[in-house]
């Protein structure tokens, strides 16, 4: 009765059924739980309820089916422990629960099964050791438990499973070194150990495995030099071994390996120059080397790489120039040379290429129109290099294909193309630091896609293009720094900048009053996320290049807490305005109070004035206030107190009078945040206050549980207050660090999970670990 449309729960009356020897409710709708009554089916030999929406344990009774051969639960919500009373099952060869909300650890019991040839127990959240009783079930060939919470060492004992093909560990949290029993399975094609924290060296025994086609050792702490016994692997197809730190030279055996298709060493600590014979065996279509500390030329053998399809050598420090003979007529898709001492003119890609990549090079000269014959480029970033001259008109063309044109950090001068398409897939256009001159073009609003738009640091004279705000997916718009001018004149329609999460129009010659017409528009400050768009799924901005799960994530500069900060990723729900430096004037709308979703705000240096609203008291999660170098009047509001992950607050050189209110958040700012204001008194500025403004005294209990905080330049911060600042842990500004620096393994596992879960339930499993029940 597979593959129905039957709903409901199993019936308990199955149990009734006790000749019964095969089983198959796949393919439905069934819901419930597993009744306890199927334990009766003593001569069931194969039971497959995969592929339907059952949940709660596995039955204990489960165990009484000593003829069981097959059993398959995949695909369910199955959780809870799984039950000793498996141990039972002496028959089972085949055993399929993955994809399921199993937890707790492998019952031991489970090393009873000694006829069991497949285990497939990935995607659960299982955790506890790998139990060293499954060296004992000699007659397995594949054991899958990946992506689980195991903890502790790979057993020894899994060496004795001398008939075992695919072992498949990866992603759990298990430590120690690989052991090195495991070279005794000769008969393995297939080893996934990445993503864990497996330590020392790599074994040199695992250079028995001459039946080896897939090696992944990738995302662990692996360290010394890639063993030479390697190069017995003379089947191996796929050789992972990237973030690691793994060091010396890359080895030139490595070239002998003559089936070689994907070879990963990137984010190691190899140094030296790379191997003249790695592409030897002709079948090398991805080689990845980025992230490492490799020095001098490309090997011209490189262009013997006929079969090349990725090409991943940023971040290192190789030089000269790109030899272009040869690779602009090569298949190659992903071409990433960023990050290095390449120099010359900008080498062109062929019309294969569909990501390239060469910033942050020493590339000088102009941009050939030439580029626009790589017909099949969706990324072309060129950013931080010494091009010069104007931009190719056609490469408003090209835009049709295009999903990035980055250009950041070089010379360009000149117009910006006028004649962007309306069948453009341009979602990032950055152009920002260069010497663009001349109007914004109207065009621009044909890319319906365009989520990120950077103009920065340009001479660029024009009126705020309002007719941007048509663009419906327009999340970014940075046109700081240049020429803009006038008023903030806007129509009055329904939606402007639907999805907006950063607007940074400082230093330019914008006069006027604030348009509170506008600010009340910005539904993704008010929500984070536009109420008609799918919730995003990423923590980052970020674009899939195609390649495996490899990503292009997007980046900007900002003010943050009063410095420049270079966002090398960009979360989903940042959101930030900066007005500063422009001649606005009048009061600020007390409408900025409905942007919930604020984390800073920057008006400073402006010729604002009257009071500060108290309904920016509403903007809960607000790290960052610049007000300063205005003409602002009237008292400190008490509202700004309730914001509890305030770190950074300047209100300095205005025209404030009055006691700065003590209360919660407001008690930790020191002096800097309010000089220049020559009617503020309190305790910051450390002057007393007159008459009325005299502040009563505090309780005795606050000075205890107070102490000094961060003040506007950055002091180190101290807890303040029960209850008012706990949250602050949390806030954008420490998660950036975290992720960003410091890298707490714990976090950066959950994110990774978090993300792998939502792939693994929408994608199909790897080809390599590929199983469907009956082939």
């Amino acid at each position: 009765m597979y593959i129905n449309e039957l709903f409901g729960s199993i019936p308990p009356q199955v149990g009734l059924l006790t000749k019964l020897t095969y089983l198959d409710l796949s393919f439905n709708q069934l819901s419930g739980k597993i009744p306890r009554e199927i334990g009766n089916l003593m001569k069931l030999e194969v039971l497959h309820l995969l592929s339907n929406e059952l949940n709660g344990s596995i039955p204990d009774e489960i165990g009484r089916l000593c003829l069981l051969n097959e059993l398959a639960l995949y695909l369910n919500q199955l959780n809870g422990s799984l039950p000793s009373s498996l141990g039972n099952l002496s028959n089972l060869a085949r055993l399929y629960i993955y994809n399921n909300s199993f937890s707790g650890p492998i019952p031991l019991e489970m090393g009873n099964l000694t006829n069991l040839e497949e285990i497939y127990m990935d995607t659960n959240f299982l955790t506890g050791p790998i139990p060293p009783t499954f060296g004992k079930l000699t007659k397995l060939t594949h054991l899958h438990v990946y992506n689980n919470e195991l903890i502790g060492s790979i057993p020894l004992e899994l060496g004795n499973l001398k008939l075992l093909r695919q072992l498949a560990l990866h992603y759990n949290n298990l430590t120690g070194s690989i052991p090195s029993t495991l070279g005794n399975l000769t008969e393995l094609t297939l080893l996934y150990l990445y993503g864990n924290m497996l330590s020392d060296n790599i074994p040199d025994e695992l250079g028995n495995l001459r039946a080896m086609i897939d090696l992944e050792l990738s995302m662990n702490q692996l360290s010394g030099l890639v063993p030479s016994s390697l190069g017995n692997m003379t089947d191996l197809e796929y050789l992972s071994l990237n973030k690691n730190q793994l060091s010396g030279s890359i080895p030139g055996f490595l070239g002998d390996l003559m089936n070689l298709v994907v070879l990963q060493l990137d984010r190691n600590r190899f140094t030296g120059i790379i191997p003249d014979n790695l592409c030897r065996g002709g079948s090398l279509r991805n080689l990845s080397l980025g992230w490492n500390n490799l020095t001098g030329f490309i090997p011209k053998s490189l262009r013997n790489c006929t079969r090349l399809v990725n090409l991943i050598l940023h971040h290192n420090q190789l030089l000269g120039r790109w030899p272009v003979e040869g690779f602009s007529k090569t298949s190659l898709s992903t071409i990433s040379l960023s990050n290095n001492k390449f120099e010359g003119p900008l080498p062109i890609p062929s019309p294969s290429t569909n990501y390239y990549n060469i910033a942050n090079n020493k590339i000088v000269g102009k941009i050939s129109s030439s580029i626009c014959k790589a017909t099949n480029l969706s990324f072309l970033i060129l950013s931080n290099n010494s091009l010069d001259g104007s931009l190719p008109e056609c490469l408003a063309n090209l835009s049709i294909g295009l999903s990035v044109l980055n250009l950041q950090r070089n010379s360009l001068s000149g117009t910006i193309p006028r004649t962007f398409s309306r069948r453009s897939n341009l979602r990032t256009l950055d152009l920002s630091e260069n010497q663009f001159e001349g109007t914004l073009p109207q065009s621009l609003v044909n890319c319906t896609r365009l989520e990120i738009l950077d103009f920065g640091n340009n001479k660029i004279e024009d009126k705020f293009p309002t007719w941007l705000g048509k663009l419906p997916k327009l999340k970014i718009l940075i046109l700081r720094s240049n020429n803009f001018k006038g008023l903030l004149d806007f129509p009055r329609v329904a939606h402007l900048f639907p999805q907006l999460h950063i607007l940074d129009l400082s230093n330019n010659d914008f006069v006027g009053p604030l348009p509170a017409n506008l600010i009340e528009k910005f539904q993704g400050m008010m929500n984070g996320q536009n109420a008609h768009e799918p919730q995003d799924k990423s923590l980052y901005m970020r674009q899939e290049v195609g390649f495996g799960t490899w990503f292009y994530e997007n980046s900007i500069n900002v003010i943050m807490k009063g410095r420049e900060i270079q966002l090398e990723r960009i979360l989903t729900i940042f959101t930030t305005i900066d007005l500063s430096l422009n001649s606005f004037e009048g009061n600020i709308p007390s409408v900025i109070g409905n942007l919930h979703s604020l984390i800073g705000l920057n008006l400073s240096h402006n010729h604002l004035m009257g009071s500060i609203p108290s309904t920016l008291g509403n903007l809960t999660n607000l790290e960052w206030l610049d007000l300063s170098s205005n003409k602002l009047s009237g008292r400190v509001p008490r509202e700004l107190g309730d914001l509890s992950f305030l770190g950074y607050l300047n209100l300095s050189e205005n025209q404030l009078i009055g006691l700065i209110p003590q209360d919660k958040q407001l008690s930790t700012f020191m002096s800097d945040s309010f000089r220049g204001n020559v009617g503020l008194c309190g305790t910051s500025l450390q002057n007393k206050c007159r008459g009325d403004d005299q502040p009563p005294p505090p309780p005795q209990s606050f000075f205890q549980e107070n102490s000094t905080r961060e003040h506007g330049n950055g002091f180190d911060r101290k807890v303040v207050g029960i209850g008012y600042a706990s949250r602050i842990v949390i806030g954008i500004s420490i998660v950036y660090i975290l992720c960003e620096t410091g890298r707490p393994r714990w976090l950066v596992r959950r994110v990774r999970r978090m993300e792998r879960r939502i792939e693994l339930m929408n994608k199909p499993k790897q080809k390599a670990i590929k199983f469907h029940v009956g082939q």
